[in-house]
């Protein structure tokens, strides 16, 4: 078994040196002047990265003969190699290598003539004006005269599709060849840089921003265009590296984001294909990952990643503008069949890079042909799509103006039919005005008997709580005044009797005697504690009296229709004073929580009667709740800051629906029984707060009870 597997390894190894030594020796002469060497050369990749050139000549089988004109060696992070023999059959003495193709990143070339072993490097990022031939392309001279041989190894390095286009020449003939294709690149840009340009004049002049878009476009392609031919590290940005490794992935990034946007507006698509325009977001969104990927150091799942999202884009973008063409909007066709062209260049570009198409001067300029007639053709159809808008106004005009005519017709039928009617209508509007006029006439006069209503209704709960208020301490007074009567006439007497004693017969000690007898069968010292007793309580009664007096000389404020400054706590306290009959005795605790507040410049009557208002709703509310049992509560809550008075007057009773909140300060809005009020107290009490430049804001929760809160500047 071990002897079959050596003689199998030994068979292997000799082809291996067989198919090597079979390589071709390249004859320099002008035959091959300009043409593409692939087929003659040998192509090996070092996944280790670490071969140097002494050890790639020691090893030659590691090296497999190339079967295309343009040796397609991938994308990848390893360096590649590319073996080759010339003997040079003219009589020049030196050889020119043309290797065409500007975006790989290190070129080195190594020469092994008559055992002398030479090399040149080049790199990417290196400044065009520094290379020998000041060119994008990496171009050697091979020092070999006539009839001399010589072994070219080529070392690539390329983190994107890394193609070797390698031709030979005098130094004449390249520089011809170099030439055209400058002449040719020349032309391309002359083309784009006129759409360009043509297109953005004419945004200019219509405003349509479908033109900003395409120019945008133009420029982004064109530039991809500047990067792919390595003009742009020529004459743009030779001194940054980054620029220059990384461009042909942003540029092509950037496109494809560019273009989205352009069919975006071009093809209408949000209207014309709106199922299957949220989709083309998906390419916005690959061509976003891909620039995030390069610009975390990730180049060649970058470029990876811009191939795959323009590939696939295309082809969606394609199938968009079928539907938007089915959909019946015109432009579409000229966006079809320019899209299309350039789809088309980008499939060859593409397909050139991986080998299914010969590298040659249509498949490697295949871009800048497809974009150049894009450019022409969308440039014809953003024309088209503004004669169609232009066509479009021009018959919404006319139809205007159809209209018009016919509306004037009609209205000159209607004015004769119109003018009989109005006068018609003239003679029954009068009668309708007079009657409207006594209806308002009836409405003021009944408003104002309301009004009036409401302050009798108010009157009389001023008058019922002063009856009750004062009642009591009269009551007192002259409750007291009879026994008082009685004693003072007790008094009077037993003054006559001891005047009696006095003048009457008898030494002193025996009328002491019957004066002491008498005190005591009166009671004389409890007559005089009774008497006091009773003044006392006059004397209350009468200061009582004295304070709800004053009380409703502050509650009432005969001169409130003039402006001045009054105590609001005080206020308040007046109002509790006409209210207190209404508070079942006490069961309906009043909670007040006073702030030290200044002197307010207001109307004091009129907020007095905002109070009574409130208040004696929110009595009403609770009486409805707790039915005259213990559990009611109102709290008073005075604050102030540096312009306002706060004053929060809440309760605990029924409570009102958002529906009734709504209603609140309507007039005539009101929630008691008929003949229990007239809902105007609050609307009032509205008007009142608006007047002094105040708010009110109500709280309330059904079940739980309501809060107003009375805002009031301190100065009106």
């Amino acid at each position: 078994m071990y002897s079959i597997r050596k003689i199998i390894l030994i068979f292997l190894s000799c082809l291996t040196v067989s198919v090597s030594q079979a390589q071709k020796t390249i004859s320099f002469s002008p035959e091959v002047f300009g043409a593409y060497l692939g087929n003659s050369v040998s192509v090996f990749t070092d996944t280790s990265n670490s071969y140097g050139i002494n050890e790639i000549m020691a090893h030659p089988e590691w090296f497999t003969p190339s079967e295309s004109d343009v040796p397609n060696l991938g994308t990848s992070t390893n360096y590649s190699w590319v073996k080759f023999k010339m003997v040079n059959a003219t009589k020049e003495s030196k050889m020119t290598l043309n290797f065409s193709y500007p975006i790989t990143e290190n070129v080195c070339l190594y020469t092994l003539k008559g055992g002398l072993l030479d090399s040149n490097c080049m790199a990417e990022v290196m400044p065009v004006r520094d290379r020998e031939y000041k060119h994008q392309f990496y171009i050697f001279d091979i020092a070999a005269g006539p009839g001399e041989e010589v072994v070219c190894y080529m070392k690539l390095y390329s983190t994107r599709q890394l193609l070797a286009p390698i031709s030979v020449g005098t130094m004449t003939s390249v520089i011809r060849a170099i030439s055209n294709n400058d002449l040719l690149s020349g032309l391309y840009f002359g083309i784009m840089l006129v759409m360009l340009l043509y297109n953005f004049f004419v945004y200019m002049s219509v405003r349509d921003k479908s033109y900003l878009i395409y120019v945008n476009y133009i420029f982004w392609v064109t530039l991809t265009q500047v990067t792919l031919l390595g003009y742009g590290h020529r004459f743009l940005w030779a001194n940054n590296e980054w620029l220059t490794r990384n461009m042909v992935c942003l540029t092509g990034a950037i496109v494809g984001i560019s273009s989205v946007l352009f069919v975006k507006s071009f093809l209408h698509t949000r209207k014309y294909a709106r199922k299957y325009h949220p989709f083309l977001n998906i390419i916005i969104l690959g061509d976003l990952v891909s620039i995030v990927l390069l610009l975390t150091g990730n180049p060649v799942a970058s470029y990876n990643a811009v191939n795959i999202t323009a590939g696939l884009g295309g082809v969606f973008v394609l199938f968009i503008g079928f539907k938007v063409l089915y959909s019946g909007y015109r432009p579409a066709r000229f966006f079809l069949v320019s899209f299309g062209i350039f789809m088309i260049s980008v499939i060859v570009f593409v397909l050139k890079d991986v080998g299914v198409f010969p590298y040659n001067i249509f498949t490697y300029h295949a871009l800048e042909f497809g974009s150049a007639i894009e450019a022409i053709l969308l440039s014809l159809a953003l024309a088209d799509s503004i004669n169609i808008l232009k066509k479009e106004k021009e018959e919404s005009q006319a139809d205007a103006l159809r209209i018009s005519r016919e509306n004037e017709r009609i209205i000159r039928e209607q004015n004769v039919i119109l003018e009989s009617r109005v006068n018609e209508r003239t003679v029954e509007l009068k009668a309708s005005n007079e009657e409207l006029n006594k209806t308002l006439d009836d409405l003021k006069e009944a408003e104002s008997h309301l009004v009036e209503s409401e302050k009798m209704a108010s009157l009389g709960q001023l008058t019922a709580g002063i009856a009750h208020e004062i009642n009591n301490p009269i009551n007192f007074v002259t409750s007291n005044v009879q026994p008082l009567q009685r004693d003072v006439e007790i008094l009077l007497e037993a003054v006559n009797t001891i005047e009696g004693f006095g003048i009457g017969e008898g030494d002193i000690a025996e009328k002491q005697k019957k004066i002491k007898d008498y005190k005591e069968e009166i009671d004389f010292d409890y007559l005089k504690v009774e008497i006091e007793h009773l003044l006392k309580g006059i004397n209350e009664g009468a200061s009582r009296t004295a304070e709800i007096v004053k009380g409703l000389r502050v509650f009432s404020r005969l001169d409130e229709d003039d402006l001045k400054k009054a105590d609001l706590n005080e206020g308040i306290d007046s109002t509790l004073i006409i209210i207190n009959n209404m508070l079942w005795g006490g069961k309906t605790k009043i909670i007040k929580e006073y702030g030290e507040l200044p002197m307010v410049e207001c109307y004091p009557g009129k907020l007095n009667q905002v109070f009574l208002n409130v208040l004696s709703n929110g009595i009403h509310a609770i009486d409805d709740k707790f039915k005259g049992q213990d559990g009611g509560e109102i709290k008073i809550k005075t604050t102030h800051d540096e312009k306002n008075v706060y004053i929060n007057i809440s309760d605990n009773g029924t409570g009102m629906t958002e529906e009734t909140k709504k209603k609140l300060f309507e007039p005539f809005f009101t929630t008691k029984e008929v003949g229990s009020g007239t809902g105007l107290g609050l609307s009032i009490s509205w008007n009142t707060i608006k007047k002094h430049n105040g708010n009110i804001v109500v709280n309330s929760t059904l079940g739980e009870g309501s809060e107003f809160i009375f805002e009031i500047p301190i100065v009106h």
